[in-house]
């Protein structure tokens, strides 16, 4: 039987590395995730807002609302 992870489990995972965040209004960022909390607010580092996969502009450090945030993807 495999091992069942917890949200927050594949979140510690997700520290440090690079992650693809679907938002509220059908965009994404992408970004090295550095701090997370438990209402999902996330801070990412080198983020880049993405539009059909493609970089559309740069943005740097950003904090992201948790109730704004769809999905989490490793990148």
């Amino acid at each position: 039987m495999p091992e069942q992870k917890r949200p927050f489990d594949v979140l510690n995972a997700s520290l440090n590395n690079t992650v693809i965040i679907g938002m509220k209004g059908n965009y994404e960022m992408r970004g090295k995730m550095i701090s997370y909390d438990v209402h999902m607010n996330i801070v990412l580092e080198k983020a880049e807002q993405l539009v059909n996969g493609e970089v559309k502009r740069g943005i740097g450090m950003v904090l992201l609302r948790g109730d704004s945030v769809v999905y989490i993807s490793p990148s």
